[in-house]
C-alpha cells in the first residue's frame, strides 16, 4: 500500500485567500488569523469557503515568512477529505514506480524524476526491459462534480502544452508517453477534462489521446492521519 503520513495536524476555520499561495485562517480556540502557506495553485473555488475547516500542519523554520501550512480541507457539500498538497500526486507516483506498484505502467521501470528534454521538463522518465523510454507527467486534481473528477479547475495553458507536447513525441516515435491524473480525494468513480473551465486544455487532451499518449487516473484514499494511492478510475475523454 503506497502512503505518506501528514504528521501531527492542526484544525483551523479558512478566512480568506489573500493570493494563490497564501490563506488567512483561524486555529480552533482562538480568535487571531495565522497567515498559511498553500501549496496548491488551483482556484479551489468550492473548497476554500468562508467558515470551511481545514487542517494546519506547523513549521517552525525561521526562514520561512508563515509558520502554517495547509494539508487537508473538506468538501462542503460531501463532507469529504481533500488534499490541499498537490505535489502529493509526484510524491505517492514517484513511490509507487520505485516500488512496482502500478499496475497501469507495468513493465515501465523508474529512471528519474524531473526528466530534461527539449524546451520541458517532464515528471518522469520510464524505461521498460527492452530499453524503450516513457515520459510520464503527473497531475493533481482536487476538483469532482457528480462522482467524476475533472481538471482543471482553472484554465492552464502550461498543461495543453505539455500535453501537446507529449503528443508530437508519441507520434515523432521519440519516447512513450503518458499523463496520470491523481485525485486527493476518495469520492470520484471517473476521471474527465472539465470541457466548461478549459475546453482548450480538454480538446488539446483528447488530441494527446488519439496520437497514442496514454491517460490514466488514480483516485486516494484520506484520513486525518494519511494519504493513500488507491485505484484506478475510468477515464472518459468527451463532454457528457
Amino acid at each position: 500500500m503506497i502512503e505518506l503520513q501528514f504528521g501531527p495536524l492542526h484544525k483551523a476555520r479558512f478566512v480568506r485567500r489573500p493570493n494563490r499561495f497564501l490563506l488567512n485562517c483561524v486555529l480552533e480556540g482562538e480568535e487571531d488569523e495565522v497567515e498559511v502557506h498553500l501549496a496548491d495553485p488551483g482556484r479551489l473555488k468550492e473548497l476554500l469557503l468562508p467558515g470551511n475547516l481545514v487542517w494546519l500542519r506547523r513549521n517552525d523554520n525561521p526562514r520561512r515568512r508563515t509558520q502554517w501550512s495547509a494539508v487537508l480541507t473538506r468538501d462542503p457539500e460531501t463532507e469529504q477529505l481533500v488534499s490541499l498538497q498537490s505535489t502529493l500526486a509526484n510524491t505517492l507516483i514517484e513511490k509507487a514506480l520505485r516500488t512496482g506498484d502500478l499496475e497501469e505502467l507495468q513493465p515501465w521501470q523508474f529512471v528519474r524524476s524531473e526528466y530534461q528534454y527539449g524546451s520541458s521538463r517532464w515528471d518522469f522518465l520510464l524505461r521498460d526491459p527492452s530499453g524503450k523510454q516513457l515520459l510520464l507527467e503527473v497531475k493533481s486534481v482536487t476538483l469532482v462534480k457528480d462522482k467524476r473528477a475533472l481538471f482543471p479547475d482553472a484554465v492552464t495553458a502550461r498543461g495543453r502544452r505539455h500535453v501537446l507536447e507529449l503528443a508530437e513525441l508519441q507520434q515523432a516515435s521519440e519516447f512513450e508517453t503518458a499523463v496520470m491524473f491523481v485525485v486527493q480525494r476518495s469520492d470520484a468513480q471517473a476521471f474527465g477534462p472539465d470541457w466548461d473551465v478549459d475546453p482548450a486544455f480538454s480538446e488539446a487532451l483528447v488530441q494527446a489521446s488519439e496520437a497514442g499518449v496514454r491517460v490514466f487516473a488514480r483516485s486516494c484514499r484520506i484520513t486525518p492521519d494519511k494519504i493513500l494511492l488507491a485505484q484506478s478510475l475510468p477515464v472518459r475523454l468527451h463532454e457528457e
